[in-house]
Parts: structure tokens; sequence; C-alpha cells
């Protein structure tokens, strides 16, 4: 999607300091340069930073739905609306002055099925991509999806159909099209990619879809609820943000913070977790801390709340099969594995 907007070399793209490499390795790949921003205590980007941000370089802004919780759709797309924003806006391609401003490209990797404001993701801003890998809510094992949603006068089917060609080696025709009566004949406009999803991994994802709202995020809100109710009484316990008026959560990650430690203690909990037979992870460790972005100049000072986020983060189990009894062993493991003066 940044190289359909014509994104390059000497543009930038605003991409929050919290998030999986996915987000920001794309725009290494276009040539442009991340602009990070800190985030929020609900692990969302801060829309005053993206705004702080904004130059005329910029031409995309990647907001972020973590753990499956959505970014605030409303903010963001009245930001770039503003006239003093529009104003600063420099197109260099066709795509980019028929929009007229900063494209949102949301990475839903960890929302589908996430609500915002009676509308599910998808459907909030210019374009939405999911992520179907194997450890999504909805998975096809590998994959994913685009969203197209934008304004008059782009004609989303339009782009749908390019898009379509250049995941299949700018081929016409995809081969179901080739195989009926009279229609071997196609045509290569272009020299297109192989990144279309397979039949197989389809097929898994239609099964996945027809039980995803009546099965998968009613068990994955079982599962956060019980987690809500066993730790909101522990006073070094702070829970996530997972459902508002506003809000519903896909219900993805489980992001238990604990309050008042460092990094060291956070590793310390973990390691005990683990000693005691329960898996968890931490998602994820802010993008300014690896080696290839600290070597191009970024600096996990600069976004104290996403290392703050972090350093006392732990990812707890959260999938379908998990059983009420397997929750249950958690939540003891989890209290018994913190220092225990704070039990």
């Amino acid at each position: 999607m940044l190289r359909w907007f014509g994104v390059q070399e000497g543009d930038e793209v605003i991409v929050p300091a919290y998030t999986y490499s996915a987000t920001a390795n794309v725009v290494v790949h276009c040539g442009a340069k991340i602009v990070f921003v800190d985030v929020k205590e609900d692990f969302n980007i801060d829309v005053t930073k993206v705004e702080e941000a904004i130059t005329e370089n910029t031409k995309v802004i990647m907001p972020v739905d973590l753990a499956g919780f959505p970014c605030n759709y409303d903010q963001l797309n009245t930001l770039v609306r503003k006239s003093e924003i529009r104003f600063k806006f420099k197109a260099r391609t066709k795509e980019q002055e028929q929009l007229g401003r900063i494209m949102i490209l949301s990475d839903a990797a960890h929302s589908v099925g996430a609500e915002y404001k009676g509308k599910k993701t998808g459907n909030l801003t210019d374009v939405t991509v999911y992520s179907f890998h194997a450890v999504k809510n909805l998975t096809t094992a590998e994959g994913g999806a685009i969203c197209l949603n934008f304004p008059d006068p782009f004609d989303n089917a339009a782009i749908y159909q390019y898009l379509k060609v250049k995941s299949l080696h700018g081929q016409s025709k995809d081969a179901f099209s080739k195989t009926q009566i009279g229609g071997w004949r196609y045509d290569i406009s272009e020299p297109g990619y192989k990144f279309n999803m397979t039949d197989i991994a389809a097929a898994m994802g239609l099964v996945e879809l027809e039980r995803y709202d009546t099965e998968m995020l009613v068990r994955r809100k079982q599962i956060f609820d019980q987690y809500k109710e066993a730790f909101q009484t522990s006073e070094w316990a702070q829970i996530p943000i997972y459902e508002t008026d506003e809000k519903l959560s896909s219900y993805h990650v489980f992001l238990l913070r604990i309050k008042d430690i460092n990094e060291e203690q956070r590793d310390a909990i973990i390691q005990k977790i683990f000693e005691n037979g329960v898996a968890v992870n931490v998602h994820f460790i802010p993008l300014p801390m690896m080696t290839y972005y600290k070597g191009i100049g970024y600096n996990i000072a600069d976004f104290p709340v996403s290392y703050s986020n972090y350093s006392r983060v732990i990812s707890l189990p959260v999938y379908y099969d998990l059983t009420d009894e397997q929750v249950r062993v958690v939540i003891e493991t989890v209290k018994a594995s913190v220092n225990p003066r704070r039990v």
C-alpha cells in the first residue's frame, strides 16, 4: 500500500515506537524515513505526538491497534483533514494528489473483529491491513487482507483489481478464471509479484470466519474477563483497558503490567513464571531498542511511555482452547511469581 501511494526516498511515515518490526520495516523497504512517536497508557499511538511530528514530507500515518484495542480514529481522521495540516502536504504522485492529504494506513494485525463507535476495524480509515498469521485470532496459517475505504473520487474496486493483478505476476486472470470454458487466454500487464493467498489458506480462513464472532471472540473475552476479575484486587496489577463506551477489543493479547518495577525485575518475574510451567511473553520490545533502529539513530529515551509500558508488561496466554482450569493455573502462577510482599 505504501508503494501504491508512491512513498519513496525523501518521504516520511509516522509509526508508533511500540509495535512489531513489520510496521516499520515496510517503510525502510520503500526508502522512506520512519518517524517514531510515543504511545499512550493504552499502548496505542499518541495523536498529540503525531501532530507534532508532521512535516511537509509526511505522506502516511500508520496507527497500530495493539493487542486488539482500536486507536482513536476520529482524532486521526480529523487531524489529517485540518486545513493547516493539508496545507503542509506536498503531493508527489497522482494518488497523493488525488487524496490531497496524508493517508492513514491502519495496522490492524491484532484487531480483527474489534469495534470503534459501533464500526468494525476495516471501516475506520483509508486503508486497514489485517494479519492471519498462525498466532492471530483469525488464522489462515499465513496471509492477510487489505481493506480499502478511500473517499470519493477514488474507485476502491479499481484499486482492488490493480492490487490483485500485482499480487499474481501481473497476470490478468487467476487460475480459476483460466479454467473456465474459453477462458485460457490471459495477459501480463506488468512484472508483478507473487503474494496472493493460497486457496488452501483461504479455505481455512472461510471456516474461521464462520465461527469467529460467535465462538472465537466470545471465548477470548471470557478469558480476558477472568484475568481482570482475578488481578483487579491485587494492588500491584495494572489491568489493560479492553472495553470502553466507544471501543471493544478483539481480545488478542492480555497485557498485564506490574506497577513500580523495572525491566530487570519484570524479567525475573517472567523467569519464575516459566520455571513453574506457564508460558508468557512480552508484546513488544519497542523498535528504538532494536539493534537496527538504534544503529540508524533512534533512542528509546525519546519514548518514555513506550519504555514504561514495555518494562513492566507481561503478556498472558489467551487462546480458544485454553480451559478455565488452565486460566486458573496461569493466574495462581503469576501471583506466586510476583514479589511476595506485593501479592
